[in-house]
């Protein structure tokens, strides 16, 4: 399963995530890997999930692109609870 992990530049922000979800993806036991990217990049980018602010997760909806909004790029729990709510179908 590929994961991507955007924000504005594809530098910071978007790194920081991509390692907390491959740790969460770790954790569940799903066969996956998160890499980072920027917004316009990952536009034309074929990912099954992407992930990042509520802001640039609403510029990639459309075109059936899988979106998953997280506020706070370090929380684990949050990402975990999102990962697990949109991915496993989890509520």
């Amino acid at each position: 399963m590929k994961f991507l992990a955007v924000c504005g530049n594809g530098l910071g922000t978007s790194f920081m995530l991509s390692l907390n979800v491959n740790k969460v993806l770790k954790e569940l036991n799903i066969d996956g890997d998160c890499k980072n990217m920027d917004l316009a990049s990952a536009k034309t980018e074929t990912a099954d999930y992407y992930i990042g602010s509520p802001e640039i997760m609403d510029q990639l909806q459309g075109g059936g692109k899988k979106t998953i909004s997280i506020v706070n790029m370090v929380s684990v729990a949050e990402i975990k609870e999102a990962i697990e709510k949109h991915v496993l179908g989890v509520e």
